[in-house]
């Protein structure tokens, strides 16, 4: 067998063919659709809340392929079609109660940049050791995606379907963007694998840098993860807190939620009351601090003394801080807001969320959408204003840090809070809107890699489910049904190290973008001084 090295341009030798007959020429054409197609799928199908993490690996496997010496046109369309496929089913969740046209709208446009991402891999393809460009170029599209339009929309990152999976400890080395880079460059490496391998069988000569890299592709993203290992811990360093995790739950499913604000707000301190008597009983265990869901107070309690009134005899009850999720005007302005309710003190601080949800909280372009659908201005009367400081609740001596709902899909949302001193992060929620899809286990998985991100404990109450606890290391300890009142008492260490991941911020996700655009000035390069060489011979 012969080894050969691998030159910048160079292509396999196609062995002579003959022609195959029409209907055979159309079906070959169409094969690569249909696998960049089902390629998307097969990612699809590796998030939650199925735990098929590594479905992701073939999935990218088959993406290279379809992918590698594509033209840039091509590729476009063909990285559109895996697009298509992943977020489609991914976010069908949108339009669980406002139909189908902005669920399709969104996805529509989020391909777009898995469509780029498309062509710049198959621009990078030629070049040595294009496992790696390619990888940090999926890393740039979804970096991309977590900025613009609208503030970004990071849903269906790489790494958030990893929280099952044996890369997760990455999570606390380099944050989402390592951890997705390791899943991405594992599945091109496998399918370089794969190609050479074939290659070999077929003329009997192995490109021995090609197979070098496809190689350390897939063994170093699998040695790193086992190697990250001992930056999760759940040890606790301040000592430890008991919390409570309240799920009131709601009277009825959907968007009709917003009407039902007075019940909501009554399930969420009948809940809280009878873990009181629990407690009371010697059932339960007495929670340091309580920890209530987004929404779970729609009535203003600063301008409304029946549910100031509500809040208080539940706070009092249980004897302990609670914080809780309400909706304040305040000045004027609409506030998604915290607030911590101490049952001697009352109200004593807020946190306003600052990554606030276009097109749920806030219309862009009201004009232009009223235009299009008055349905939705009206259900949008009025827009959020943003926060602007990360909260940090002090509750019986912890720093509890709070990430509410959409924030967690940010990667900045997280780490300032843990700057600032969180100790553990409660993320409140409501997914009520949502129904029974499968938007809850989503974003549940992404409060575990969260977890292991800033080695910190993340509560996770939401007002119809799943609500849950999870350890630094990622383990669920405890979690609720959908659609039942329930609560979740449970001990949780208090942490104050700061992981890797923490201490370097944006700087890993900022390296593979350097990274892939290197890749891409390389391969535009090269292919200059290819058109330049043919034009003169």
């Amino acid at each position: 067998m012969t080894v050969t090295a691998t030159s910048v341009g160079e292509s396999d030798p196609m062995p002579p063919q003959t022609a195959p007959p029409a209907r055979g020429r159309r079906l070959v054409r169409l094969l690569p659709a249909a696998a960049a197609a089902l390629s998307g799928l097969l990612l699809y199908v590796s998030f939650p809340p199925r735990t098929l993490w590594w479905l992701a690996v073939p999935a990218f496997a088959v993406f290279g392929w379809v992918l590698r010496g594509r033209s840039w046109k091509a590729a476009l369309g063909l990285g559109y079609l895996f697009g298509l496929g992943f977020l489609l089913p991914l976010l069908v969740w949108t339009g669980v109660e406002v139909g189908p046209g902005p669920w399709i709208a969104l996805v529509v446009i989020e391909a777009v940049f898995v469509a780029l991402v498309g062509a710049g891999v198959a621009a990078v393809s030629r070049l040595p050791g294009w496992p790696v460009w390619a990888a940090a170029l999926w890393i740039a599209g979804e970096a991309a995606r977590a900025r613009v339009p609208f503030s970004g929309f990071p849903w269906g990152k790489v790494a958030f379907g990893q929280a099952d999976g044996v890369f997760l400890p990455l999570a606390a080395l380099g944050g989402t963007p390592v951890l997705g880079f390791a899943v991405v460059l594992c599945g091109f490496g496998l399918y370089e694998i794969v190609r050479l391998s074939l290659r070999a069988r077929r003329t009997g000569t192995v490109r021995r840098a090609a197979a070098v890299v496809g190689v350390l592709s897939v063994v170093v993203p699998l040695v790193a993860a086992f190697a990250a290992r001992s930056l999760v811990d759940d040890k606790a360093e301040a000592d430890t807190v008991t919390v409570a995790v309240i799920q009131g739950n709601v009277p009825r499913l959907g968007l009709d939620f917003n009407s039902q604000r007075r019940a909501v707000l009554d399930y969420h301190a009948r809940e809280t009351e009878r873990l009181a008597a629990d407690v009371a009983a010697g059932k339960a265990e007495q929670p340091d601090i309580v920890l209530w869901p987004e929404n779970s107070s729609d009535i203003d309690p600063f301008t409304n003394p029946d549910a100031r009134a509500v809040i208080d005899r539940a706070a009092k009850a249980i004897d302990a801080p609670v914080s809780v999720g309400g909706v304040v005007d305040r000045d004027g302005e609409l506030l998604n807001e915290q607030i911590l309710w101490d049952p001697a003190k009352g109200p004593v601080d807020t946190y306003d969320k600052r990554q606030i949800q276009p097109f749920g909280e806030y219309l862009p372009l009201r004009p232009l959408v009223g235009a299009v659908n008055e349905n939705w201005t009206s259900m949008v009367r009025q827009d959020f204003s943003r926060g602007g400081e990360p909260g940090v609740f002090t509750m019986n001596g912890a720093g509890v840090g709070l990430v509410t709902c959409y924030e967690a899909a940010f990667d900045w949302a997280v780490r300032d809070t843990v700057t600032a001193g969180a100790q553990l992060i409660s993320v409140p929620s409501n997914n009520a809107t949502f129904g029974r899809s499968e938007m809850t286990y989503q974003q549940l998985a992404m409060s575990r890699v969260r977890a292991v991100e800033h080695s910190r404990a993340v509560t996770v109450p939401v007002t119809s489910g799943v609500s849950a606890i999870i350890m630094p290391d990622g383990e669920i300890t405890q979690r609720t049904g959908m659609f039942v009142a329930d609560s979740l008492v449970g001990e949780v260490p208090l942490r104050t190290s700061q992981t890797p991941a923490t201490r370097l911020g944006i700087l890993p996700e900022i390296a593979l973008v350097l990274v892939a655009a290197g890749g891409l000035g390389w391969a535009v390069a090269a292919g200059v001084r290819g058109r330049r060489a043919g034009d003169m011979r």
